[in-house]
C-alpha cells in the first residue's frame, strides 16, 4: 500500500476515513500512521477517562516530527457528525469524548493532546493540585530526585500525591481534589512549596520565572492553574524521539531512578497490562485544611 493510500474503517458504528496510513510519524522507533492509531485505540479508555469534561488542545504534525507542527484548539473542520464540541469564548473544542473521535483526531496527525485544568462548566474549582516540575536542561538527571523531594514533602503535610512523566522532560505530581479550593489558592500553595524548596534545596529547586535566571535548576511551576491553561493529558503520546508517552509512575520506580524514556507508546500496552491506571488509585483529597496551614505560614506583606 502506497503512501498516500486511503480507506474506511468501522467503529462503534461511525464510518472514518484514513489516509496515508503508512506516513511515518516517528521515525525512531518508525511508527506508522496505522501504528499510531492502533496504539490510540488501545490507550482510548484511559485518555477519555482523563479528558472527559475538559477543554481540549492538540498538537498536529501533519508530516511526523521531523516536520512542522502547530496547535489545534478550534474543532477541524469539516468534522463528522460524531464530533462533539464544546464553546468557551470565541473558541470551538472538539470534546474527546468517544474512540471515534480520538482516531479522527489521530489520523489529523494529532500526536499530543493536552487538556485545560478547568472543568467546562466548573471553572472556579478545580478538581486537582498539580505540581510541575520543569528542568532547565533538556536531559536532567536530577528529575526523579527533585519529584521524590517533593513527595515525602506533601506527605509530611497530610497530602497524597502520584507522579507522572510529563514524556518530554519533566513531571508532576497531582493531588485529586474534592473541589474545595480555588485556582487562587491553589497557586498560593503551590508558591508556599515552591518558596520551601528552593529555601531547602536551593542547589536543586527555583521558582524563578524566566529561564535565563534559572540556571540548571528545576523549576517548580505553580502558576499555570488557571482557567484555560492545559497540561498534557495522562497517557498522551508526544511528539518527540522514541514516542515517549505521558505515564503515572509508582514512588518505587521514582525511588529506583525511572528514566522517561523508558515510558513510550512501544511500552505501554504491557504496562497497562500489569498495573492498570495508577491514577485511579489515588482518592480525592480535601486541600482547604492545607490552604488555611499555608496561609497561617506565610509572612505578610
Amino acid at each position: 500500500m502506497s503512501a498516500s493510500a486511503k480507506g474506511t474503517i468501522i467503529i462503534d458504528g461511525e464510518k472514518i476515513t484514513i489516509s496515508n496510513p503508512n506516513k511515518v510519524l516517528w521515525p525512531e522507533p518508525r511508527i506508522t500512521k496505522a501504528m499510531y492509531l492502533e496504539k490510540l485505540a488501545m490507550l482510548a479508555p484511559y485518555l477519555l477517562h482523563h479528558c472527559s469534561g475538559r477543554y481540549m488542545t492538540t498538537i498536529r504534525w501533519p508530516d511526523g516530527i521531523a516536520g512542522e507542527s502547530f496547535y489545534q484548539k478550534n474543532c477541524p473542520e469539516p468534522a463528522p457528525s460524531f464530533v462533539h464540541t464544546a464553546q468557551q469564548g470565541d473558541i470551538r473544542y472538539v470534546l474527546l469524548d468517544s474512540l471515534p473521535t480520538l482516531l479522527w483526531l489521530g489520523n489529523l496527525a494529532c500526536l499530543e493532546f493536552h487538556m485545560s485544568f478547568d472543568r467546562i462548566g466548573e471553572a472556579v474549582y478545580p478538581t486537582e493540585w498539580i505540581i510541575d516540575l520543569d528542568p532547565s536542561l533538556e536531559e536532567e538527571p536530577r528529575i526523579m530526585e527533585a519529584a521524590v523531594i517533593v513527595g515525602d514533602l506533601l506527605r509530611s503535610i497530610g497530602v497524597e500525591s502520584m507522579l507522572k512523566t510529563s514524556g518530554a522532560t519533566g513531571v508532576q505530581l497531582i493531588i485529586p481534589s474534592t473541589g474545595d479550593v480555588t485556582f487562587d489558592e491553589l497557586r498560593v500553595m503551590g508558591r508556599f512549596i515552591g518558596t520551601y524548596l528552593t529555601q531547602a534545596y536551593p542547589q536543586l529547586f527555583t521558582i524563578e520565572r524566566m529561564k535565563a535566571d534559572r540556571g540548571d535548576c528545576i523549576y517548580v511551576d505553580y502558576l499555570q492553574h488557571y482557567p484555560g491553561k492545559t497540561i498534557a493529558a495522562p497517557y498522551s503520546p508526544r511528539a518527540r524521539k522514541g514516542a515517549t508517552l505521558s505515564t503515572p509512575l509508582t514512588w518505587e520506580e521514582a525511588r529506583s531512578g525511572a528514566r522517561i524514556a523508558d515510558y513510550n507508546l512501544l511500552t505501554i500496552g504491557d504496562r497497562l497490562s500489569q498495573h492498570g491506571d495508577l491514577l485511579m488509585r489515588i482518592k480525592p483529597q480535601q486541600l482547604q485544611p492545607i490552604y488555611h496551614f499555608v496561609r497561617n505560614n506565610t509572612p505578610q506583606g
